[in-house]
C-alpha cells in the first residue's frame, strides 16, 4: 500500500506528517510527502520520498512590521487562488500516481480532494487545530493576508463562520469548479465542507486542544502526531545550561519574529533574574548576538531543551505548544497569526502559562508575562499537566488508516 501525505505551511504543519509517515512505514506501508520546498533536506533525512509543492514558505518569515503584511485585493486573491489550485492539481496528480490514499493537512489544500477523486482513491483531511474546523463553540481562524484579525469575544461564532464560509466560496469556488468541470467531476457547493469531508481527523491532544463536543462522532481525534527526537543537545548549549541560574527559551520557529525581539527578550529575562536561550529559527539572528547570559542556537532537540529551562516563550504554534506542555514547562505565548491565538488562550485557560497581550512585546509587557509564568503555582500546574499528553497518537492514527485501507 502506498500513501501520499501533503501539506502547505510551516515546519509545524510538516512535522506531524513526518511523524505519521514514520509510523506508517513501521506498519509496512510506502509513504511519500508533498510539502513546501524549504523542508526537502530535512524530510529526506528520514528517508521519506519528498515532492516539493508551491513556493518557498520562508518568504512569509521575512522580517517586517505587522502593518507591512500585504493585504491583497479581491482580484489579487482570486488570481492567487486560481494559480495555487492549478499548481496543486498538477503536482499532487503526479505525486499520487499509483498511491492508494491521499492524506491532506491544512485548509490551503484546495485541490487535494479533487486529485483523490480523479484518481479514484480515498481522501482524508487532517486538521492541526480544533478552530480550523467549523463549530459554534469557537470563531474561525483569522488570515492576515486577507486583512483578517482575531474576532472580538463578543462576536457570535455562528455569524462569523457563515461569513467565513461565504468568503472561502467567493475566493475558491469558481477556480475549483472550473478545474473539476475540466476533469469531468461534479462541481461543489461548499468548498470548506468539500475540503474537510464529513469526518475530518484532528491531530491535536484531546486535553490540550480538544474538539469542543467530545460526543461528536464526525470528528476523529487521536491526539497530536509527535515525532520522537533522540538527538543530544550541542555541547555548547549543555555547557551554557549547566553554568548556573535558570534559563528562559525564546523562539518563533518558522514564522516571522516580532521586531526587536532579541533586544526586548534580553532585557526582560534579565529583569526576572534569568538567562536566555534564543532559537534562531528563521529570524535574522546569529552567534554574534551572544552575550555571557544569552546564547543563540540553531535547530536543536526541543523535547530535551524544554525540560531544562524555566519558561518557554514562543509564538503559539501547535507543535511548540504541545512540546512545551509535554515537557512540563510553563509557557509565555506571543501569538502572531492564524491558530496561535487559539493555543495562547488554551495555555492561559489551562493555567500552564500565560498569553501575552498583543503580538509585539515590550520590555515591560514581557517582564510581566515572565513573572506570571514563573509563579510556583504555574510551574506546579505545568508539571502536573505534562502527564496527560498522549504520546502514541501517530501510531494510533497510522493503525486506523492501515485498517481502513485493508492493508
Amino acid at each position: 500500500m502506498r500513501v501520499l501525505l501533503s501539506t502547505l505551511g510551516t515546519r509545524g504543519d510538516v512535522q506531524p506528517l513526518v511523524a505519521l509517515a514514520s509510523r506508517l512505514r513501521g506498519l509496512g506501508l510506502q509513504v511519500r510527502l508533498c510539502a513546501p520546498p524549504d523542508f526537502a533536506r530535512w524530510v529526506t533525512t528520514f528517508r521519506i520520498p519528498f515532492i516539493p509543492i508551491g513556493p518557498p514558505w520562508r518568504r512569509s518569515a521575512e522580517p517586517r512590521s505587522r502593518a507591512a503584511v500585504p493585504k491583497l485585493s479581491p482580484a489579487q486573491v482570486r488570481q492567487l487562488a486560481e494559480s495555487s489550485i492549478g499548481i496543486q492539481f498538477e503536482v499532487l496528480s503526479a505525486a499520487a500516481r499509483d498511491c492508494d490514499v491521499l492524506v491532506a493537512s491544512t485548509g490551503l489544500q484546495i485541490a487535494a480532494r479533487t486529485v483523490a477523486e480523479k484518481r479514484g482513491i480515498p481522501y482524508v483531511f487532517a486538521a492541526l487545530c480544533p478552530a480550523a474546523l467549523p463549530s459554534p463553540h469557537h470563531p474561525p481562524l483569522p488570515l492576515p493576508v486577507l486583512g483578517e484579525a482575531p474576532a472580538p469575544a463578543s462576536a457570535d461564532n455562528r455569524d462569523l463562520w457563515a461569513a467565513n464560509l461565504r468568503h472561502v466560496n467567493d475566493t475558491f469556488a469558481a477556480p475549483l469548479n472550473a478545474l473539476r468541470s475540466a476533469v469531468k467531476l461534479d462541481t461543489v457547493d461548499d468548498v470548506t465542507d468539500h475540503i474537510h469531508t464529513d469526518q475530518p481527523w484532528l491531530a491535536t491532544d484531546p486535553t490540550l486542544a480538544p474538539w469542543p463536543d467530545a460526543a461528536d462522532p464526525t470528528v476523529y481525534q487521536p491526539g497530536a502526531w509527535l515525532l520522537p527526537d533522540e538527538r543530544a543537545l550541542p555541547a555548547e548549549l549543555t555547557t551554557f545550561l549547566e553554568a548556573g541560574g535558570p534559563c528562559v527559551y525564546v523562539g518563533f520557529g518558522s514564522v516571522a519574529a516580532p521586531p526587536g525581539l532579541l533586544e526586548t527578550a534580553v532585557q526582560a529575562v534579565r529583569a526576572v533574574g534569568c538567562r536566555l536561550v534564543v532559537s534562531r529559527g528563521w529570524a535574522p539572528l546569529s552567534s554574534r548576538d551572544r552575550t555571557p547570559d544569552c546564547l543563540v542556537v540553531g535547530e536543536v532537540n526541543q523535547q530535551s531543551l524544554f525540560k531544562e529551562v524555566a519558561v518557554v516563550v514562543h509564538h503559539g504554534g501547535s507543535g511548540t505548544t504541545t512540546t512545551a506542555a509535554r515537557a512540563g514547562t510553563p509557557q509565555v505565548v506571543i501569538p502572531q497569526m492564524y491558530d496561535q491565538h487559539y493555543f495562547a488562550r488554551r495555555v492561559s485557560t489551562l493555567g500552564i502559562g500565560t498569553m501575552h497581550p498583543g503580538s509585539v512585546p515590550t520590555v515591560e509587557s514581557l517582564t510581566e508575562a515572565l513573572g506570571a509564568a514563573l509563579r510556583p503555582e504555574v510551574a506546579a500546574r505545568a508539571r502536573e499537566f505534562a502527564g496527560v499528553i498522549r504520546t502514541d497518537a501517530a501510531q494510533v492514527a497510522a493503525e486506523r488508516l492501515t485498517v481502513a485501507l485493508g492493508a
